[in-house]
């Protein structure tokens, strides 16, 4: 390829969120060079609004790599979960229900910016506007990928492992041949509102559960809100202007007077679903994250397991530069795909119960009552509420 730039490193990582960013941040706190490659402006993956709570377990790790700090520090959450039930109130203490639970709000895009800022100060090379990205040779000793830069300079970067961490769309997986992987798709036949707004936060995350549907409640700053709504399928955000969210908020929360949003800053409806891919390696390419998975976005599961699928890759790269062991990378796809399947499950469980138990048009009178069975358990049984906090802080 005339006037390209050859380069090399042990790692390439083909995306920039949080579960690029965390193996690329890894590796660096071990030594391992590694190049990130990102096809979106940075100004893009730092404004990139995403839910998500760094579950016990991803605080746990970021503490024991040295980076808690610098990229979680400062979003404090004191592991109360509010479940209204049509208007009545029950809090969920994670914390009293099992040993050192500290979990924290952080929204995502606020992750993402401290694990890019963390990357660079590091001495990272964090690449962005990355286009035209391919992999070549993967099932090969030395795969090598290439891609157009800004400028529209060409460069082909030879490398001993590629990090998928592109997402659902991305192309890393989409580079694995035909008949290779066998995918689980689920639709859960559910669809929601998103809104961002200009509005206070709850005290805690709330959860609202009644006849008119489920919604929810967020923190995503000290002066802003995520909110939820079930709606419909079929329907898209022009079905949902302001003066209606505001209704049914009123209706869902229990609240007479508000919590209204103030400026809606975004709406989006989506759909819920679900879908593994198996296997998550294809020779010395692993996939990271969403490139893997796709997980129901109840109970906050699917940034976490890429924080977990991150680590483990980590690891496993070190065991094999440092020692020559490459166990740890025979051995990630399995590793990664039992915890993927225990957070969809749980994922799966709370999407149904916290549905069902509200509006039973869409499911019946008989599966609304045993959802509100599983909810009552979890105010009045120790056991069931131990469980559920649990696999809440990603310790199951």
């Amino acid at each position: 390829m005339p006037g390209t730039v050859r380069e090399r490193t042990t790692v390439v990582v083909v995306g920039a969120g949080p579960a690029g960013l965390t193996v690329a941040g890894l590796l660096l706190r071990l030594g391992i060079p590694c190049t990130v490659l990102e096809r979106r402006p940075r100004s893009r993956v730092e404004q990139r609004q995403r839910a998500g709570i760094v579950e016990h377990r991803a605080v746990r790790m970021f503490e024991e790599w040295g980076l808690a700090e610098r990229v979680v520090g400062g979003f404090p959450y004191d592991g109360v979960l509010e479940v209204r039930v049509d208007g009545e109130s029950r809090l969920l203490d994670e914390t009293g229900l099992a040993e050192r639970l500290e979990a924290r709000l952080c929204p995502q895009q606020v992750l993402v910016q401290r694990l890019i800022a963390a990357c660079l100060e590091d001495g990272g090379d964090l690449r962005f506007e990355a286009a035209e990205v391919t992999l070549h040779g993967v099932t090969g000793e030395q795969p090598v990928v290439r891609y157009r830069d800004a400028d529209g300079v060409a460069h082909e970067i030879a490398c001993d492992l590629v990090a998928g961490c592109d997402g659902d769309h991305g192309v890393s997986r989409a580079s694995i041949p035909d008949g290779v992987l066998t995918a689980y798709p689920f639709d859960h036949g559910i669809a929601w509102l998103t809104v961002l707004a200009d509005a206070a936060p709850p005290r805690h995350p709330l959860l609202a559960v009644s006849r008119h549907g489920f919604a929810a409640h967020f923190a995503r700053g000290p002066r802003a809100s995520r909110f939820y709504l079930q709606v419909p399928l079929g329907d898209g955000p022009d079905d949902w202007p302001e003066d209606r969210v505001r209704q049914q908020l009123r209706a869902r929360l229990g609240s007479d007077d508000g919590p209204p949003p103030g400026t809606v800053t975004e709406k989006e409806v989506f759909r819920l679903r679900s879908v593994v891919h198996e296997p998550m390696s294809h020779g010395r390419l692993h996939l990271v994250g969403d490139a893997a998975h796709i997980i129901s976005p109840m109970g906050g599961k699917g940034m976490n397991l890429a924080l977990y699928e991150a680590e483990v890759f980590a690891r496993a790269v070190r065991d094999l530069v440092r020692d020559g062991d490459d166990a740890g990378l025979r051995s990630y796809s399995a590793v990664c795909l039992q915890r993927a399947w225990n957070y969809q499950e749980f994922s799966r469980w709370m999407t149904e119960m916290l549905h069902d138990a509200g509006d039973d048009t869409r499911t019946g009178p008989f599966r609304r009552r045993l959802a509100r069975a599983r909810l009552d358990r979890l105010s009045t049984s120790r056991a069931s509420a131990g469980a559920f906090a649990e696999l809440m802080a990603g310790l199951a």
